[in-house]
Formats: structure tokens, sequence, C-alpha cells
């Protein structure tokens, strides 16, 4: 069974401080996914991060996700770079610790974009890699974009693209929330037919977040669900100690909301 699992910024880093990376929430959490790969052998799954208070402030100061033009946009567009992949290196080495043969796939390394639309990045290495029982590491980079210079993709964006052409049964989205809230209730399902009237309640991040907080994320999601058949995607929190391996094991997930296309 293949699996998206995505680890937010907000869950594996202080959002409200530049570059500060939550190495007890890393551990836990590399702890548990170490503990669910053991526990099901039968799972397949791709790993992704949220960048946190490292990309985000830094494409925030140069405007990257608005376009790259100009020397100093340019030297922005590498700082970005490095910041993201500052916080991957950490995530790729506490996965490594807890004993998962990780691989890191580099989306800035093969990305293409165009007008902020990902359409194109490279395959092969990843499907071998998850062929052969390694888990492929992506995270949210920058890219270069061929109608505005560069932008930035987010994870969510990565896993689209990528949930195209390999096609997860599952798309797990852990962060600091609950689920989807609406008057501070938990929304447990979301579909094309309540969608637009859950969508006024939608707010964005309480953090610099460069693509979009809560409403992008449920939008993009939504969509996805309707593109590949049976795809099951479930927004939830990973603050609680034991949800993304309970998360990861066959079955329902009791907790969360739920999007998908019916």
């Amino acid at each position: 069974m293949l699996t998206f699992l995505k680890l937010g910024g907000s869950l594996v880093t202080d959002k409200s401080r530049p570059e500060t990376p939550d190495s007890a929430a890393i551990e836990r959490l590399s702890g548990e996914i170490a503990e669910a790969l053991r526990d099901h052998p039968g799972l397949s799954l791709v790993v992704g991060h949220g960048s946190g208070s490292y990309g985000h402030s830094e494409a925030a100061k140069y405007g990257t996700h608005k376009g790259v033009e100009g020397e100093a946009a340019w030297r922005g567009f590498a700082k970005v770079a490095l910041s993201a992949s500052r916080l991957n290196t950490l995530l790729w080495e506490a996965l490594d610790g807890a004993g998962i043969p990780t691989f890191r796939v580099q989306p800035s390394a093969s990305a293409i974009c165009q007008g902020g639309k990902l359409v194109e990045m490279a395959l092969g290495p990843l499907r071998r890699t998850l062929e052969e029982g390694l888990v492929p590491l992506v995270y949210g980079d920058v890219a270069v974009d061929t109608a505005q210079g560069g932008t930035i993709i987010s994870t969510e964006t990565v896993f689209d693209y990528l949930a195209h052409a390999l096609h997860p049964e599952r798309i797990l989205l852990a962060g600091d929330f609950e689920g989807v809230l609406e008057e501070g209730k938990l929304i447990p399902h979301i579909t094309p037919e309540n969608y637009p009237d859950i969508r006024p309640a939608l707010g964005g991040s309480a953090h610099t977040d460069v693509t979009g907080g809560m409403a992008a994320k449920v939008e993009a999601m939504l969509a996805l669900a309707q593109a590949i058949p049976g795809l099951e995607i479930i927004l939830f929190s990973g603050t609680q100690k034991r949800n993304v391996y309970r998360a990861l094991l066959p079955g329902g997930v009791p907790f969360g909301t739920r999007i998908s296309a019916s």
C-alpha cells in the first residue's frame, strides 16, 4: 500500500522563530514512522515535510513565490533553497537515525514550473528507490519557472505531481492542527458537495506561510482527490503522540478530517 506522509512545517519547527527546529518532535515522529514500517511490512512510503520557519521566512523576505528577476532576487532564490535544505538535512538524519532507509529527493534539482504550476520533475530515481524498499524524502523547495524566473513549490504541490504518476492510496497530512475546523468544531469529512459551505470558514496560516495556509491546502487536496480515483486524504494532528504511527497502519483513521471525492 503506497502512502504519502507530510510532516507539516509547523509540526517540525517553531514557525515564530527563523530557522528553529523542534528537535524533540522530529525525533518522536521519526520513531513513530520507523515503528509503523516495522509493524506493517507491506507499507510503501514517501515522506515529505514543509519548510516551516526555514524556507517560508526567507521566501517572504525575497518574494520568491511571486517570481524571480534580477541579481538580488536570484541570490534570494539561492538562499531560500539553502534554508529549506538545512531543515531537510535534519529530517533526513533523524529518519536515518531511527533506522529508516531514507533517500533524499531534492525537488529543485529537476523541477520546472510554468506560472507557478509544477509541470516537470524527474521521477526515475524516486521510482527506483521506492521499488527497492527505500523511503524517498521530498520537501517544499524552490523551482525554476519558465514564465516568472523562479517560484516556491510546497510539499503538497510536489505530492500532487507525484500522485498523478504513482497513484498512492492515501495522503496523510500531519500538522499542528486537529483537522479542518468550522467555528471551532472538527469537520470530519470534506467532499465536493459540502466544500462550498465550508470554504468561507477556512483561514490562512497563523505564521509566515507563502504557500497559502489551510484554505489553499484543502482546495488543492480536494481537487487531487477528484482527479485520482479512490484516493483518500487525511489532515490530522501530529502533535498528539502515536497519531502518526496510528495513521500509517492499515484501516481507517479515527481522527482528523478526511477529504475524498465522494
